[in-house]
């Protein structure tokens, strides 16, 4: 979280909310941070001296101070690295979440639509596929 952070500061200042949308962008949607997860470090990145807030039109931004930016440029091939590591597995991610998206718009479909038998038949489907999904994990 500490480098998505820095290193989206280091292109500007952004709240909270920029910061979440600006992960799961550059992520492809991989990573959808929490505010839990965010608002935290912010904090703990502006008691180390690395990210201040600053006002602006009455909108609380973060940005980065002199010492924050040290350290992205001293910290520059890790914070790169860590976006490279999700970048190679983000094709195959998006297809995955997109499949995931495709089968939830056919139940939520099928649970507003269908007919007590086809609602029926899809459970024990879903049900069906979810043993073998669990069987595909256990083989690891």
């Amino acid at each position: 979280m500490r480098s998505a952070i820095l290193s989206l500061l280091a292109d500007g200042p952004a709240n909270g909310y920029g910061l979440m949308k600006g992960i799961e962008e550059r992520s492809g949607g991989i990573w959808r941070p929490s505010p839990g997860s965010v608002y935290p470090t912010l904090q703990q990145l502006t008691d180390e001296g690395l990210l201040e807030e600053v006002t602006t039109d009455g909108r609380a931004e973060h940005r980065l101070t002199d010492a924050g930016r040290n350290h992205v440029e001293e910290h520059r091939e890790a914070l790169d690295a860590a976006w490279a590591q999700l970048d190679e597995s983000a094709d195959e991610h998006v297809a995955f979440l997109q499949s995931m998206r495709k089968l939830v718009g056919v139940l939520k479909q099928l649970a507003r639509d269908g007919s007590p038998e086809q609602r029926a038949a899809a459970t024990a489907k879903v049900d069906a596929l979810r043993k073998e999904l669990y069987l595909l994990l256990a083989e690891d």
